[in-house]
């Protein structure tokens, strides 16, 4: 059965800044705890990803996910291409202008492969959707200050 969640943030960058921080896939495990590991596959044209391959340690269980990414200029996504544990993985972000600001909605939709309580997957996906957003904003300020 699928679960889904959405979670926003403000943060004091533009959508720019934040799509370059999420382009930067190699360095999402500095930031994000969930992931080990990272690597591009392929880019586009413009040098954004187009595939990954991923390292995840979630619920007690590592994973060794593909996905590709969708790029907009206010906008990405990516759905699961392949993985040991996950029947499917559809997760974005979208980035809507507020001033200075940029507000950051993260919506993420996962089906596990794998049986686990309830409890689990609702506190497994709770976290992932905080290193989201709140982990993002935190390295986009510290991208920003160099």
């Amino acid at each position: 059965m699928a679960t889904t969640d959405s979670r926003e943030v403000t943060i004091a960058a533009t959508p720019e800044e934040i799509l370059d921080v999420i382009a930067d896939v190699e360095s999402t495990p500095s930031w994000s705890p969930q992931y080990t590991k990272s690597e591009i596959l392929e880019r586009y044209p413009d040098g954004r990803p187009k595939q990954a391959k991923m390292t995840v340690k979630a619920a007690g269980i590592t994973d060794e996910q593909v996905i590709e990414y969708t790029w907009t200029d206010s906008s990405v996504t990516w759905t699961l291409l392949s993985s040991s544990s996950m029947k499917a993985q559809d997760a974005g972000y979208t980035l809507t202008p507020a001033g200075d600001k940029t507000k950051v909605r993260f919506d993420m939709k996962i089906d596990l492969s794998v049986p686990l309580p309830g409890f689990i997957v609702k506190r497994t996906l709770k976290g992932g959707m905080e290193t989201a957003t709140d982990g993002l904003a935190k390295q986009v300020l510290k991208v920003k200050k160099g």
